[in-house]
């Protein structure tokens, strides 16, 4: 929670200084998204091979489970179905390019406004943290009604990290190498499966 308000409090802090010109315009380059995005990268990598009990966890996995990333995408893409028949000033691709980013607002979104705008991009951020958002908020009420893989199935690929901790207080920490491992593939996923509904 705290960490979605400090992104949110960033994103408020570069509304501010777009509007009133406090960067200067030489600094903005094209570019810049991009350089953003290697270092994120660069980022995402380091914390994966940082941690040497990562993939190890995975290997005590019930192979049942191995199946929940792939649910997870699918069912973003069934919700997705209905959400494009309600809006129907966006494409399908703009949807789907938007819904998977499965909760990696800081990733898909600067995607999506490389590839599809700013406009699209700021929509991306946004929908992606509210997803967040309402899985640390409904957490309790997704374990009590519908189950533990729910929870971690709606965290999408925050819950390798933010969402973790709210996993494993309402699910049990025999449910945290499950988190982290889906929280890995979805995370994973997620620029191969925005880049494909950009580039269609």
């Amino acid at each position: 929670m705290k960490g979605s308000i400090i992104i949110i409090g960033f994103f408020l802090l570069g509304i501010v200084c777009g509007l009133t010109d406090a960067i200067p315009d030489h600094l903005l380059d094209d570019n810049l998204s991009l350089y953003a995005l290697c270092a994120l990268m660069f980022c995402v990598g380091v914390s994966i091979g940082n941690d040497p009990h990562t993939v190890s966890s995975f290997r005590k996995l019930n192979p049942r489970f191995t199946l929940l990333p792939i649910a997870t995408i699918l069912g973003t893409w069934a919700a997705l179905v209905v959400v494009t028949l309600l809006l129907d000033f966006r494409t399908p691709e703009q949807c789907y390019a938007v819904g998977s980013g499965f909760g990696y607002y800081s990733l898909s979104s600067i995607f999506i406004t490389k590839y599809m705008g700013i406009e699209l991009g700021t929509l991306a951020l946004l929908t992606n943290i509210a997803r967040e958002l309402i899985t640390l908020l409904a957490a309790p009420l997704l374990v009590r009604f519908f189950g533990p893989l729910a929870l971690i199935s709606a965290g999408g690929a925050t819950t390798m990290d933010t969402v973790l901790p709210v996993v494993i207080r309402f699910a049990g920490k025999e449910y945290a190498i499950l988190s982290i491992y889906q929280g890995f593939i979805v995370d994973f996923s997620v620029p191969f499966m925005v880049t494909l509904f950009c580039s269609i």
